[in-house]
C-alpha cells in the first residue's frame, strides 16, 4: 500500500513538473540563463495574491466553498514565486562569484605560463 501511494505521489509530481505552468516557468527560471530574472519573477506574486482576495471575499459574500481550492492554489504559486526570488538572487551571487574565480585563475595561469614562456626564451 505504501509504495502504491509513493508511485501515485511520484507520478503526480512528475506530471505537475511537466505540464504545470507556474512549475514551468520556475524550472526555466533555475536555467543560467534564467537566473537574472529571479526576483522580477516576483512581482507575479501580485497577481496570485489580487486573485487570493477576489476568491476570498466571493466565497465569503455568495457562501460557494469550492472557490476555497483556488484560495489555496494562488496562495501555494504567490508563495512559491516569493521565495524563488531571493533564492535565485542569492544563487546568482553564488554563480558570478565562482565564474569570476574560474576566470582570476584562468588569467593567472595563462600570465604564468606567459612568464615561463619568456624565460626559456631569454636563454
Amino acid at each position: 500500500m505504501f509504495v502504491m501511494i509513493w508511485m501515485l505521489s511520484t507520478r503526480i509530481r512528475n506530471f505537475l513538473r511537466r505540464y504545470a505552468p507556474t512549475n514551468i516557468l520556475l524550472a526555466a527560471l533555475h536555467t543560467r540563463r534564467g537566473l537574472k530574472w529571479g526576483v522580477p519573477a516576483m512581482l507575479l506574486a501580485v497577481p496570485y495574491l489580487f486573485g487570493v482576495v477576489l476568491c476570498a471575499e466571493a466565497t465569503a459574500h455568495t457562501g460557494d466553498g469550492w472557490l476555497n481550492i483556488l484560495v489555496l492554489l494562488f496562495v501555494w504559486n504567490a508563495l512559491k514565486f516569493l521565495v524563488a526570488g531571493p533564492a535565485l538572487l542569492a544563487r546568482l551571487i553564488y554563480v558570478r562569484v565562482l565564474e569570476a574565480r574560474a576566470e582570476r585563475a584562468s588569467r593567472v595561469r595563462t600570465l604564468s605560463e606567459g612568464i615561463e614562456l619568456e624565460r626559456i626564451a631569454i636563454r
